[in-house]
């Protein structure tokens, strides 16, 4: 038999007319979208319907109808395939999907982590709004030389490093705005395939967001966190984790702390995770997924 773990995706997969589909033929898929606008104080359907673009890839918006749609995901899984949830026995989330890993495995109601994703939208944008800064992904290098590259690029006084660690040869750096419009030349001078600044509002997992984890701490002190059922494997660390203290821990710390995806995704193919799901929306982490282990199946549930 298998050996499965659900993966969630993070910021960056949502598109417009994300949810519409599955919440017109699932009426249970649009009870828990309705649900979730009464958490949010507005209405999360019609942006993920309707857009406008900017308004559903703003950080406070996109964080929330990512969390949302990986539940969408999993109640037409346990219609469709009710016997794979009690099989999955590891979850996982990019940066964001963590809170949705989190609240599958039990360690918060849908509802309680969907108030901590508001609010580590809102805290990580406002993070973001007190300084200039961004995100670049640079591709076909090794994490010494991303490293490197960070070093040549990083202006005097500046915050760049290495922000996420997603498969071999992508790699995703944070910093001042300034120093993120040096990379290019760096990454080219090392080697590098191409570079892309990202649309993002922030140097996230850096410490500029280090403004959002205070505000991230007062929530979670509102929140009832308990054991999980399964294990969830942690950005900063690539290891699982089951106890409410580690929980909490680990979502403050994630916040200035590089994502070890890939890592994370290593440690689970060595302890013999040989299937996996990304549930929710994008191709994303399929996509990273070939990269880590080409031959491991991954398969989607949504988009």
């Amino acid at each position: 038999m298998s050996k499965i773990a659900f993966l969630f995706p993070g910021q960056g997969a949502q598109q417009v007319g994300m949810c519409r589909e599955i919440c017109e033929t699932l009426p249970v898929a649009r009870e828990l979208l309705d649900r979730a606008n009464s958490v949010l104080g507005y209405d999360l359907s019609q942006i993920c319907f309707e857009g406008p673009a900017d308004r559903l890839n703003s950080t406070v918006v996109s964080q929330p109808a990512l969390y949302v749609s990986s539940f969408l995901a999993l109640e037409k899984l346990k219609l469709e395939s009710p016997d794979l949830i009690d099989q999955c026995q590891m979850a996982a989330g990019l940066s964001l999907g963590e809170y949705t890993a989190i609240a599958f495995a039990g360690g918060f109601s849908f509802e309680d982590g969907l108030r901590l994703v508001q609010r580590r939208g809102e805290a990580m944008q406002a993070a973001a709004d007190e300084t200039p800064s961004g995100m670049v992904s640079v591709l076909g290098l090794e994490r010494e030389q991303v490293a490197s590259v960070c070093d040549s690029a990083r202006q005097d006084g500046e915050v760049l490093q290495i922000a996420n660690l997603l498969c071999p040869g992508n790699t995703a750096v944070s910093g001042h705005q300034e120093s993120c419009n040096h990379v290019a030349d760096a990454a080219e001078a090392a080697g590098a395939m191409k570079s892309v600044p990202l649309s993002v509002a922030g140097a996230f997992h850096t410490s500029i967001m280090e403004s959002a984890v205070e505000k991230l701490r007062e929530a979670l002190e509102q929140v009832e966190i308990k054991s999980s059922r399964i294990p969830v494997c942690s950005n900063v660390d690539a290891k699982p984790h089951t106890e409410p203290d580690e929980f909490c821990d680990l979502l403050l710390r994630q916040v200035c702390s590089p994502v070890l995806w890939h890592d994370s995704m290593q440690q689970l193919l060595d302890d013999g995770f040989d299937e996996f799901y990304e549930v929710g929306y994008g191709r994303v982490l399929r996509g990273l997924m070939k990269r880590v282990s080409r031959k491991t199946p991954c398969h989607g549930v949504l988009g």
